[in-house]
């Protein structure tokens, strides 16, 4: 199993040179891959009272292909994973255009999450359907998909047309993996029969376990082998758990046959970067230990 880390978007800030050290840093300490969350718009809560949504206006979002095009240049190894791109308020074209990009200026690093999102602001910013993004997403991974692996394509969908035409360059990796996030029925079906991975957002206890148990199902009937999709887990590295929870909980993603596992050290109060970087310090020497 490969541990990364969840980049701290809320709480790393603005600063250009606390995003390069924060890279530069998990690279170094040894980590597999950084993954990052998006947020286009944010929600002015001051004009919507019932607001409930996790993130708002002033919740800080680097966006993921901005932010992974910067670190490439300043890493060598460290793997990209977007968790998620919400993928049906975005042009499907240009987001082939600029993961192929990115893939290629980072040498084939990169594994694009993508999901449908739960924020209706940002579909009505983005001039974009809300109701029926499920639908389309299906129809934007077929395409992304071809974009990714022909010289040229011809594409009649739904919501998708493309007469003979194609992008360059075309990714390292061809195509480049595409993770689903998401847990409800539907999305469980969805990323059975489509996706190369899965980044779930439940913990391995009894009910990660049957969601899991569900999807594989359903991969199965889809005649699908459930070991070929990935999974990547997230957990936070709370500092008041103690070492031996962080090395037990590592041991039950494991278990249950998780791929990936990003440590997310978000929310845990720490005033800065370095505050982070030295707790992902910790962890991964608790972690590499065993």
């Amino acid at each position: 199993m490969k541990l990364g880390v969840v980049f701290p978007q809320i709480e790393i800030g603005a600063d250009p040179g606390a995003v390069r050290a924060y890279g530069q840093a998990v690279e170094q300490i040894g980590y597999h891959h950084i993954l990052a969350y998006e947020h286009v718009v944010g929600a002015n809560t001051a004009s919507r009272p019932a607001w409930r949504g996790p993130y708002d206006i002033d919740s800080v979002f680097h966006e993921p292909f901005v932010l992974f095009g910067f670190l490439a240049g300043l890493t060598e190894r460290i793997e990209f994973a977007t968790g998620i791109v919400i993928l049906p308020q975005r042009q499907t074209v240009l987001v082939a255009k600029q993961a192929a990009a990115l893939d290629v200026l980072c040498g084939g690093r990169l594994r694009l999450g993508i999901g449908i999102g739960w924020n209706a602001v940002e579909y009505e910013a983005l001039g974009t359907d809300f109701h029926n993004r499920g639908r389309r997403c299906e129809e934007q991974v077929a395409l992304l998909r071809a974009l990714w692996t022909e010289r040229a394509v011809t594409f009649d969908g739904t919501w998708h047309r493309i007469t003979d035409a194609g992008i360059e360059p075309l990714p390292v990796q061809r195509p480049i993996p595409l993770w689903f996030g998401g847990g409800e029925e539907r999305v469980l079906r969805r990323i059975a029969r489509l996706a190369d991975g899965w980044m779930p957002q439940f913990q391995p206890d009894a009910e990660g376990r049957a969601l899991l148990a569900r999807m594989q199902g359903y991969a199965r009937e889809y005649g699908r082998d459930p070991a070929a999709i990935g999974l990547n887990g997230r957990m936070p590295a709370d500092p008041g758990a103690g070492e031996q929870d962080w090395i037990d909980r590592v041991r039950a993603w494991r278990e249950i046959g998780g791929t990936h596992l990003s440590i997310d050290t978000m929310r845990l109060g720490l005033p800065d970067v370095e505050s982070h970087i030295k707790l992902l310090e910790r962890f991964h020497a608790a972690a590499a230990a065993q």
